[in-house]
């Protein structure tokens, strides 16, 4: 199985032309923001608002403290066998479970899971299961940490830790290495252990990767909370307009953004010559390094810039504005990952389970799962997978636009309202029309 393949159709796997494709999305940005600009003239998302009630029923599952127990202690169980089969199992990536329950599972399933039920990684953490038993061995509320957690750092030890995992995918010499995959998994699971017990949950919010992903994308899902924690249905861009305007929050959009971008661009014949031509081995590790992180960095430059660009606003409050404004990028993220991911969930998914029959390489065939045929559903209706990864995208970034713009009328005087998000929507349809290019011509 080769993981890091994610199901990317280039032009010869959609019929849809690219040119079309970029005119209807300029057409359809060009409208989006022409209604926003005329018919949304005061701010009308609130994360506050008290949403419809879910049914008792639905609510005593959703709520039910055993239910979680079980969630938990079965996500404990299947990260050890996972460890063990990366450690004592296969060494070959066409034999193992582990890259592709780290790829594809952790890192596009339950991500994508989140968009639909909320923050998934937040009730699945093994880390927090652990934490929290401890802490009832220890007598300790798991919020409580042993250290108070710096204001300052915010979401940024999440970004530092969603870097080294891009990096990984992308950039290092042996991305689908079993072994090299373990080792990152264990040193994630020990690090955010050690960061949850020294500074409680706030770490598990803030500085473990895959729980901040999780809740990010979890803001676009239907279901909420009031308040008081009574689950709700509400607009998810009511539950987007609640994501804490923190530190980091930039370095953790761009960071998913970029490298998102530059998995596609990595497919380009002029990028793949170049890596090859340095002769392989750390000087390639380094080209591919440079253009990770020049992805990342053009992103949260272009984003930094584009928000800053209005008058009407303090030097101070100017300064707050990327932080206050990033939250518009979570549904362009959340685009990307179904345009770009998604045949790679479907049809790579199936092959994991596949190999997951024999985690250890021993002849088993756990719940007959190696008997199971991978259906190659999308790839063999090429026409419904453009479709799909292009109104993923435009929806993606029309709901940015909107939340974008929302949020310019709270934070920008009258005078500097449409004028003020000008470079913010450029910037936005400079995305979206990037993402289409690389999408089609990869």
């Amino acid at each position: 199985m080769t993981v890091l393949a994610h199901g990317i159709g280039g032009a010869t796997d959609l019929p849809i032309p690219l040119t079309y494709a970029l005119i209807g999305a300029a057409w359809a940005l060009t409208f989006s923001f022409a209604i926003l600009a005329f018919a949304w003239r005061t701010p009308r998302l609130d994360a506050d608002t008290p949403g419809v009630l879910l049914g008792r029923g639905v609510r005593a599952v959703i709520d039910s403290r055993v239910l979680r127990i079980v969630l938990a202690a079965l996500s404990v169980v299947f990260t050890l066998a996972v460890l063990a089969s990366g450690f004592f199992g296969p060494d070959e990536p066409s034999r193992s479970p582990v890259p592709g329950i780290v790829y594809i599972y952790l890192w596009v399933g339950v991500m994508v899971a989140s968009l639909v039920v909320g923050p998934l990684w937040k009730v699945l953490s093994p880390t927090r299961a652990v934490h929290r038993v401890l802490c009832r061995i220890a007598k300790r509320s798991p919020a409580q940490g042993f250290l108070p957690y710096p204001k300052s750092w915010g979401y940024r030890p999440a970004a530092l830790g969603l870097l080294s995992f891009v990096w990984l995918e992308l950039a290092s010499p042996e991305p689908g290495s079993v072994r090299a995959v373990t080792i990152w998994l264990s040193a994630y699971l020990l690090v955010t252990l050690a960061g949850t017990i020294a500074f409680g949950t706030t770490w598990a919010e803030r500085g473990d990767p895959m729980e901040a992903y999780s809740s990010l994308l979890g803001r676009l899902s239907p279901l909420s909370r009031r308040t008081s924690g009574e689950p709700v249905l509400r607009w998810p861009l009511d539950n987007l307009a609640g994501t804490p305007a923190l530190v980091g929050s930039v370095a953790v959009a761009a960071t998913l953004l970029g490298s998102t971008a530059f998995d596609s661009f990595s497919m380009f014949p002029v990028w793949r010559d170049l890596v090859d031509s340095t002769g392989g081995g750390s000087t390639a590790t380094l080209v591919r390094t440079a253009g990770l992180l020049g992805f990342v960095a053009v992103v949260a430059g272009l984003f930094e810039l584009a928000t800053r660009a209005t008058g009407g606003v303090t030097r101070t409050e100017r300064a707050l504005l990327p932080i206050r404004l990033a939250h518009s990028l979570t549904p362009i993220i959340a685009g990307y990952i179904v345009a770009h991911y998604l045949s790679f969930l479907v049809e790579k998914g199936q092959t994991t389970l596949v190999l997951c029959a024999d985690p250890f390489g021993r002849g088993w065939n756990l719940a007959g799962l190696a008997d199971l045929e991978v259906s190659y559903v999308l790839s063999e209706h090429p026409g419904l997978l453009a479709t799909i990864k292009v109104l993923a995208v435009l929806t993606g970034h029309i709901l940015g636009v909107a939340a974008a713009h929302d949020r310019c009328l709270r934070l920008l005087p009258p005078s500097h309202r449409l004028t003020g998000q000008l470079a913010l929507m450029l910037v936005m349809v400079g995305f979206t029309f990037l993402g289409l290019y690389l999408l089609f011509d990869a």
